[in-house]
């Protein structure tokens, strides 16, 4: 073991108190920062309470000066987890996510360049948002980064992606990490912020940096009251509520689902391996989803009566498509994702129908969006 002292921002959080108590059994000293926000946790967390005596817990924010000082008291390896995650959220809250996850990345950085510290290795958890839209073929200009869809195209029921030189439809290739960065959220943009501040400041004080842009995670213990994030928490928190579900755009939609153990064993790779210094990760199942093979999935796994409807809605700041290029991540530090979408889905379904059913505030977030013009 190379290191001993880990500290891990939202280690309370859905990966962050997976990842502690994967690395408490390792046998690393775990310190834990989060101020247990109520968007994601609930009044008495069982995330928070699977870790609260195991770990070195830190009630703060990322955005003290003096929170940050106390939490990296002999810390030798910093994963940096806390954010706000809400893609369409941050379109309208741009204030509150540029201040956590930018101005929070600072001030932990200005501590490393102007303080006195133990710290040797820093992980960033970046995430596929910074693509925007991924990687294309064009039949006629060849590969592509599309840009963001247009209003007056999704308001005439085409969701399809174009080549941003012919404007022909383009097919979907695997995203790699030297792909396009061109968000297309305010979330998005301040993730690609944090993982090059801490690319530039690692490479200058000579500290080891590791950024991971993790695809949608779920899995047992994600938040199930947060109707901003994670289809699959909010479409079975529908399911739960016996309310329908309301598919956006065609249904045909994707995504890039990994479980969370294997965002776990990724993220414990790029703390161990030398080979992540300096680099970035796709971290992935390498599969693409659609969001209505999701809804379908979930409602018999759940034997649901709740009737799916594709309704042509959209959100404007959405991707069409994200999928990962694992090829870097296999060949350096030799990660291969064990759990498959279908076991992954089982897992998470069974976990689901062992809760207390929470309360479905995802029509609040639709008029919130609504209110913004941000939900047509």
């Amino acid at each position: 073991m190379k290191y001993k002292n880990i500290l891990i921002t939202g280690g309370a959080g859905f990966i962050g108190s997976n990842l502690a108590l994967k690395l408490i059994k390792l046998e690393y000293s775990v310190t834990v920062l989060d101020n247990l926000s109520l968007q994601i946790h609930s009044d008495n967390s069982p995330l928070y309470n699977s870790i609260k005596d195991k770990v070195k817990f830190i009630k703060g924010s990322v955005l003290s000066y003096d929170d940050w000082k106390e939490a990296l008291e002999d810390i030798e390896v910093v994963v940096h987890l806390a954010a706000e995650t809400g893609t369409g959220q941050s379109m309208y809250e741009i204030e509150k996510y540029t201040d956590v996850n930018i101005k929070g990345t600072s001030i932990f950085l200005d501590i490393l360049a102007n303080e006195e510290h133990s710290v040797k290795k820093m992980i960033i958890a970046s995430s596929r948002s910074i693509y925007g839209e991924g990687k294309y073929l064009c039949e006629k200009d060849g590969i592509v980064y599309p840009n963001e869809r247009l209003d007056r195209d999704m308001s005439q029921k085409d969701f399809n992606v174009k080549c941003p030189i012919c404007k022909d439809n383009v097919k979907l290739l695997a995203t790699d990490e030297e792909s396009k960065i061109h968000p297309s959220s305010i979330y998005g943009i301040t993730k690609q912020v944090q993982e090059q501040m801490f690319l530039v400041v690692g490479k200058s004080l000579n500290i080891p940096a590791v950024a991971l842009r993790y695809q949608n995670v779920y899995g047992a213990g994600q938040s199930l009251s947060n109707p901003y994030t994670g289809i699959l928490s909010i479409f079975s928190t529908r399911i739960k509520n016996g309310n329908n579900i309301n598919i956006f755009e065609d249904g045909k939609e994707s995504r890039d689902f990994i479980y969370v153990d294997d965002v776990v064993d990724a993220t414990i790779l790029g703390i161990e391996k030398e080979e992540a210094n300096y680099e970035v990760f796709n971290v992935g199942l390498g599969k693409a989803i659609d969001v209505m093979t999701v809804a379908n999935t979930l409602v018999k796994e759940y034997n649901s009566n709740s009737k799916i409807t594709i309704s042509g809605n959209y959100r404007l700041g959405d991707i069409r498509d994200n999928y990962a290029d694992l090829t870097k991540i296999k060949e350096k530090l030799g990660f291969e994702p064990k759990v498959s979408f279908e076991k992954g889905i089982s897992r998470f379904t069974k976990w689901v129908d062992a809760q207390e059913v929470m309360e479905d505030s995802y029509e609040k977030s639709i008029e919130e969006m609504k209110e913004k013009g941000l939900y047509k």
